[in-house]
């Protein structure tokens, strides 16, 4: 939350990006007032017509006013609307006290020659320093996800503010891992507090003191070099103790995943994690080359056609272009979908070439995966359930918070959701490494012990895209 620099109250001017952003922005400023320009109200007028995400948040920012303004007359308006919850009913949880104000009137704007122009933004900023003049009393402060307006707002002499309500970090560099590599004297301090047995063929450790607090469920462990010891925590009795569970090897050759094995700890940890029916949200983050979309691909299909723990893959990304858009696109949702789903196409390549069979057993391979796994366009998924279904969803960075709440709330019984994305590849407009959903959906889900989490660290698509990574 914006932090004010002395003891005046502080009036938030808000543009209207911010409420395009986030409906629920207006009861975000706690005890203080929100003031709303009128050429704000026009542009959410202009926006409010479409299916996209920007055209329902217009829409419920509308329906918000309206039930702020019910039974209101001209002088309570004018005098300021109480933003507390009770004001809109249920669904608002925030504790705004303050007050929200209007444009009822014209204010006395007087831009500097150096903004010529009636453009939204000069007229929001026109408007600040007008109210400024007008209650000196008061510290005026702009609202905007927009960089531009708050350079010029800078260099107006005024004070603007991003909106940072929904940055689920203060820092990327903070954000969860998913693995915890042990200390070297790990074992010596732990040593009396460590019981061993076997379940059901698999190593069980029991260990307890006071590191293991920092542990989350299904965390991932490591000591030593590569394969000495991987283990992930399966329960958590206590703060201060925790059942951790070693996991499965897929170096080996033999624990190959539908011809695909592990190249590195963080490959193997992976493949533990979507192997595993009792985790049912895998998110994996990685830069380009790390291979999520490949094992996440693997898994599934493992799951799918041989072991039969789901009917089938459904994959997904979001269609945000990285350059111009190219236009409408024929055909089904699926046919639509296609160009979007290289990585899909490029990954069922490698993993539909069978070691033998000739051109005839390859095209059998492909037709056989194909009709296991189906393509859908994020447009049409609210409002569905998916029952057994494993789902990969592609690109997850690009997806607002409130988006991610939306798909992954369509899991029904017996569904598998695999999230993939680069948090340093954000195509969407507002959205940063600190806001994006899959951040979000990460730090949110680290308590709970059906899911799990692991960061991708070493490319293995080739020596040239590892290098560019790095380099570029």
């Amino acid at each position: 939350m914006i932090k004010r620099e002395n003891d005046k109250p502080c009036l938030f001017v808000l543009d209207t990006n911010v409420l395009m952003h986030d409906p629920t922005s207006l009861f975000r400023f706690q005890e203080h007032d929100v003031f709303i320009p009128m050429v704000v109200l026009e542009e959410l007028d202009r926006a409010k017509k479409g299916l996209s995400e920007v055209a329902r948040n217009v829409r419920q920012v509308s329906r918000f006013l309206d039930q702020l303004m019910s039974d209101a007359d001209k002088a309570e308006i004018d005098a300021g609307l109480p933003l507390g919850p009770e004001a809109v009913g249920g669904g608002i949880t925030q504790s705004a006290s303050g007050r929200l104000f209007f444009q009822t009137e014209p204010l006395d704007i007087h831009l500097p020659e150096s903004l010529p122009g009636a453009t939204p933004d000069n007229t929001i900023l026109g408007i600040a320093l007008a109210l400024r003049e007008k209650h000196p009393e008061r510290q005026v402060i702009i609202v905007s996800k927009d960089i531009n307006l708050r350079i010029k707002a800078a260099v107006l002499g005024l004070q603007a503010e991003d909106y940072s309500n929904d940055q689920v970090l203060d820092d990327a560099n903070l954000l969860y891992t998913g693995l915890e590599v042990l200390a070297d004297d790990f074992w010596e301090r732990h040593e009396k507090s460590v019981d061993a047995w076997k379940e059901q063929g698999r190593t069980l450790y029991r260990i307890s003191g006071p590191d293991i607090a920092d542990w989350y469920p299904a965390q991932c462990l490591a000591f030593g070099d590569d394969g000495e010891f991987e283990a992930m925590v399966r329960d958590k009795p206590s703060l201060n103790e925790a059942i951790v569970e070693l996991v499965e090897d897929y170096r080996l050759p033999r624990h190959n995943v539908w011809g695909i094995n592990a190249r590195n700890r963080e490959q193997n940890f992976a493949l533990n994690m979507l192997m595993n029916p009792e985790l049912d949200f895998v998110t994996l983050l990685g830069t380009a080359g790390t291979g999520k979309t490949l094992l996440a691909l693997a898994a599934g299909l493992v799951q799918v056609l041989e072991r039969n723990l789901y009917r089938e893959i459904i994959m997904t990304r979001v269609t945000v272009p990285v350059g111009e858009d190219i236009g409408f696109l024929p055909g089904t949702e699926e046919e639509k979908m296609t160009p979007w789903m290289g990585a899909l196409m490029d990954n069922l390549e490698v993993l539909t070439r069978p070691e033998s069979g000739g051109s005839w057993g390859h095209a059998a391979t492909q037709d056989l995966v194909r009709n296991r796994i189906r393509i859908s366009s994020l447009n049409f998924m609210r409002g569905r359930t998916f029952l057994n279904k494993y789902i990969i969803l592609d690109e997850a960075q690009n997806l607002t918070a409130k988006q991610m709440k939306t798909l992954v709330t369509r899991a029904g019984p017996g569904t598998k959701f695999v999230c993939l994305g680069n948090i340093g590849q954000i195509d969407t407009p507002y959205l940063t490494e600190t806001t994006s959903g899959l951040t979000y959906v990460v730090d949110r889900f680290k308590h709970w012990p059906h899911s799990g989490h692991i960061t991708l660290m070493r490319g293995e698509r080739s020596r040239l895209a590892d290098f560019a990574s790095q380099e570029l």
